[in-house]
């Protein structure tokens, strides 16, 4: 019979199956201490220069007939924000989401629901970074009490919590106090979503973290 992380899972599956190739024999997923600990050893290589993921071409078939990355990361659109580059990771290894502010939305929550029930993946990290300018906009919306135009004004209202939260300790600088309470905040609404991610966490299979990069030394701190 099946548990409710099976009847989940194989719901989501069966929804999933038009849309996904899956190799004939999946691997269990990677515990979360062992996917953040690949995360922080990549890092370790990316921000030293050594990195062993250089050769993409490597391991191209096999990809065709699927994927089994390790860990989800949710970050910001910012062009000097990469992923695999800063985690020294090659294709296929992290399901990665990207929106401005690393703002995780209906569709982010659909897909990391997907990355975690048909790709197996019990791990999300949430990454923010230093100089994010979704997060400095709506500082300046706070602050001069005024909305930009188009559709920022949800981007706005989706990363002011985290601002307001962080201005309230009076930080000495608040952009980065707002950037790391941006992606707790993400980490905290994606181990809460109701109903398939809040289930998994439940049950322990599912771990979500925050964490800021700093494009200047190419650092990851893992909060």
């Amino acid at each position: 019979m099946l548990n409710r992380r099976g009847l989940i899972t194989a719901s989501m599956a069966a929804a999933a199956a038009p849309f996904v190739r899956s190799v004939s024999a999946k691997s269990p997923a990677v515990p979360p201490d062992d996917a953040l600990r690949r995360l922080r050893d990549g890092n370790a290589r990316y921000v030293a220069n050594t990195p062993v993921n250089t050769d993409h071409s490597v391991g191209r078939s096999a990809r065709a007939l699927g994927q089994q990355p390790f860990a989800a990361i949710v970050s910001c659109a910012d062009s000097r924000v990469a992923p695999e580059l800063i985690f020294d990771q090659g294709p296929g290894e992290l399901f990665v989401i990207r929106a401005a502010g690393n703002v995780i939305s209906d569709y982010g929550l659909a897909s990391l629901e997907y990355g975690t029930t048909v790709l197996g993946i019990s791990t999300i990290l949430v990454l923010g970074h230093s100089s994010c300018g979704a997060v400095e906009a709506t500082i300046s919306a706070i602050r001069d009490e005024t909305m930009p135009g188009g559709h920022l004004p949800g981007l706005v209202k989706a990363i002011r919590p985290a601002v307001q939260q962080a201005m309230r300790e009076d930080p000495p600088d608040l952009l980065a106090a707002a950037t790391a309470r941006n992606a707790q905040l993400g980490a905290e609404k994606a181990q809460r979503a109701d109903p398939i991610l809040s289930e998994l966490s439940k049950t322990g299979d599912l771990t979500a973290r925050a964490a800021v990069y700093d494009i200047a030394t190419g650092k990851v701190e893992f909060l």
